[in-house]
Parts: structure tokens; sequence; C-alpha cells
């Protein structure tokens, strides 16, 4: 007789208790036996998560790694963080100026460039946090870099950007069906936008971008995903003064770090929530600001994930840079603003190129 799942229980109901339970106890899970191993890493356990959509929470974190990257997730409900299957493509280990989008319970990796010859790519992969694997689907019909990306009723709206080709901007485009795995032309944009990003807000695209580059962001413009049809916003602020890495949104709101402030952008105004505490480093007796670091949201919480600070050495009279693995949270619906330290990182990052949440 084969041994049970869990004794008592017939397998097939011990075979469902397994399959709901969330992704980030998997590793503690597969070293009670070999039969739990075996079970949680077979087809019919990922095949039984995606049919009653038992995707769990993840928080995905690409971070710099020298010259290549490394993606590791982080389950909220499990506090704990576990490294994702690195890319199955020796090239996409030095992508930089991607977008990471989560659609449809799947995470794509849309576009960028490579640090080797810094050409832009149209490529598109996907991660199944089911089978937890990666996989290509449909390329984008432009090549883009540093472009806006957001998710809208189960599609992903990408614009602008640029290219091997287009090295002062794009105007291009284009929205991808997950269902249908392709591609559309959208309607181009009113200007070219050399480097831009995007907030997803009120069920439209949100555009800001530069006309040219080092410049400020000095354009905004809004896609309608019902008409098809752009709209410039003549008045900025206060959409030119955030950035793509300390702006996200959750719960229906707008958030944004700027300088040492939290706020929440509403119409014309942005709303103070309270200040963005520096990092105390053990043996050093300076708070440090920490910056390439990346904004997210869950739920009713905001993540501050990895980054780096610059610390003074005071023998040597100079600054060198400090990795950071910490993640911070907070609720920005409770005054004052209480921070908590969240499980760190299991590997420090010399920036944080991209963060994505699957919920």
């Amino acid at each position: 007789m084969s041994e049970a799942i869990i004794p008592g229980l017939p397998d097939d109901l011990a075979f469902r208790c397994l399959a709901k339970i969330s992704h980030g106890y998997h590793g503690l899970l597969e070293c009670v036996s070999k039969k739990w191993r075996w079970t949680i890493k077979s087809s019919d356990y990922a095949n039984l998560k995606a049919k009653e959509g038992w995707c769990g929470n993840w928080l995905f974190a690409c971070t710099h790694m020298g010259h290549k990257s490394q993606w590791n997730a982080y389950d909220p409900d499990a506090n704990r963080w576990h490294p994702v299957p690195g890319f199955p493509w020796a090239n996409y280990e030095s992508l930089r100026g991607c977008s990471c989008i989560c659609v449809c319970k799947r995470f794509l990796v849309v576009g960028g460039c490579y640090m080797k010859g810094n050409l832009g790519t149209n490529n598109v992969i996907m991660f199944d946090p089911f089978k937890q694997q990666w996989s290509c689907v449909s390329s984008m019909r432009t090549a883009r870099t540093n472009f806006a990306s957001a998710a809208i009723n189960d599609k992903v709206y990408v614009a602008g950007g640029n290219n091997s080709d287009s090295t002062e901007g794009l105007s291009a485009a284009e929205v991808y069906d997950p269902y249908l795995d392709r591609w559309e032309d959208l309607p181009p944009m009113p200007f070219v936008l050399f480097e831009c990003f995007s907030v997803s807000y009120g069920g439209q695209f949100h555009v800001i971008g530069k006309k040219a580059s080092n410049f400020e962001y000095d354009t905004y413009v809004i896609f309608n995903p019902i008409n098809q049809t752009w709209h410039i916003v003549e008045d900025l602020w206060p959409f030119s003064k955030l950035s793509r890495e300390y702006t996200t949104v959750t719960d229906g709101g707008i958030y944004a770090i700027l300088d040492d402030d939290i706020v929440k952008v509403t119409n014309k105004y942005m709303r103070p929530l309270g200040t963005f505490p520096a990092i105390i480093l053990q043996g050093h007796v300076r708070p440090l600001k920490p910056f390439g670091f990346s904004l997210i949201g869950f739920k009713q919480k905001l993540y501050v994930v990895g980054g780096m600070a610059l610390r003074y050495d005071s023998d040597a009279r100079s600054y060198d840079v400090v990795e950071l693995s910490t993640v911070r949270s907070f609720d920005p619906t409770k005054m004052p603003l209480e921070w908590c330290d969240v499980r760190p990182m299991p590997v420090q990052s010399s920036g944080v190129i991209g963060c994505a949440l699957v919920e």
C-alpha cells in the first residue's frame, strides 16, 4: 500500500488541502516527506491550483546583482521570500529598462534592453505562478525601453520609450490581450516621448513623459480605452513631480515618495501623509537616506523594497555605496504613519529593476 499524503485523510482531500497552502510555505512543506515533495512538484498540483485560481499573493522584485539580475518573490501571507527560477535564456540576465506587469494572475516582463549593446527588444516573457515556469509569449510590434505600461481591464497597454531605430523617442502605442496572446496597435500618442512611465487610474492609461533626454517630465497624456482617444493634459501639476520607481497605485489612490515625504495625489493636489524615514545601519551613527528602491502597494499597505544608500567612511574620508536588503511597510490610511520592518530580501540589491504584484 502506498504512503498516504496525510494519514487519516483520503488522498484527494489531502491533495486539495496542500494545494490551498500559500507558495511561501512550499519550501518547508517539501521537507516534511518525499511524498509531499513529489506532490508539490507534480503537474497535477499545479493544474489544480490553476483550475481553482489558488495562486496566492506574489510580490515580485528584480534586483541588480552586479551585471546580472536576480528575481525573488515575497509571500505577504507567509512573510517569506524565496527565489524565483532564473530566466532560461542567458541574455535576459542583464535586462534593463523593462516593464514588470501582472495581468490575469500572470507576471510579464515586457521589452527593455540588454546592458551589452544596449539594444531595445520587443520580447515578452511570462512567469506562470502555478507551474513556476517562464515562457515566451507574443512579442510587441515595436521594440522599446523605458516606456509607459499599465494593466487595465485584463489587458496590457504600452506607449512611448525608445529603441535603437528611434533614439529620440516613440509615439507608438499598443495593447496586449493575454487571452488571445496578441498585440494590436493603438492610435499613436500626440507626442514622441523619449522616457515615460504610467499609472493605471480610473480605468484609463495615464502617461507621464519627456520629449527630450535629461529634461524634467514635461508631458502628460491620458488614453481612454473605450473611445480609443488620447487627451492632452495641459496642467502637469502634480504629476510632473512623480517618478516611475517611487509611485504606485493601490486601493484606488495614487501614492508617491518625494524627497523626504510620503504623499497622496488627488486631482491637482498632493496631500502629505508623513515623513519617509532614514535607514539606521548597525555600527553607523548617521541615518542614511535610501535611493534606488521600489514602492509598491498591496491591499492597504505600501512596501518600500530594497535600494541603496551612501555611507560616509570617516577614516577614509570618502563615501561608499551600501546595498540594502531591507523591506519596510506602512498603512497610508492610519495616522500618524507606523513603519514596520518586513522580512528582508534574501539578497542585498544594488537597485531594484522592477517590482510587481500578483494577487
